[in-house]
């Protein structure tokens, strides 16, 4: 067998390796994740929230964006977790539902890297009818496998401290309708 022939069954063998695993790598940079490329830490991260999304029947969503301000390349996978937190920094109450939300399907759980200066992001949906809303006034977000957290500020009125997230994505997420 020819350096070629090896090269190219090597190849497919990895292909039908990650179809029948379900495994899919992505990226900001372009450079698929390894097992080498160290988790993203949260000092590796800024987050913020931007794109303020308003919708009817008392929804209200946002775009949450993790920057990576590190100087090495990362990884990110999955979801990031939530925390609302009242005036003084006083936890509340918050029930986060990964997966799909008001303004977007989830994109799915994939690994991706995440290059000095780059972004990742993600759609966060809530309700606020004022019955049983919590006034946060800032967010907590934990990255993916850490024990950390970020604190944005966040003046919202959150029925019931529920929010939906979807998973972190290397691009933005696309919006529906």
């Amino acid at each position: 067998m020819s350096r070629t022939s090896r090269t190219i069954t090597a190849a497919a063998a990895g292909a039908l390796l990650l179809i029948a695993t379900g495994t899919t790598a992505a990226t900001a940079s372009a450079t698929p994740a390894t097992a080498k490329t160290p988790t993203c830490r949260t000092a590796d991260l800024t987050a913020k929230i931007n794109q303020p999304l308003a919708g009817g029947m008392n929804h209200a969503g946002a775009r949450l964006v993790l920057t990576n301000t590190g100087t090495r390349t990362c990884a990110l996978r999955g979801y990031p977790g939530l925390g609302l937190e009242a005036a003084g920094h006083r936890a509340l109450r918050t029930r986060t539902e990964w997966g799909p939300t008001w303004y977007a399907d989830n994109p799915g759980v994939r690994t991706f890297t995440l290059s000095p200066g780059r972004q990742a992001q993600a759609v966060l949906s809530w309700t606020h009818t004022g019955s049983g809303g919590g006034d946060a006034r800032y967010l907590e977000v934990t990255p993916p496998a850490s024990t950390t957290h970020l604190t944005v500020p966040f003046r919202q009125q959150v029925d019931d401290g529920t929010m939906q997230v979807t998973a972190l994505s290397p691009a933005a997420v696309p919006l529906r309708g």
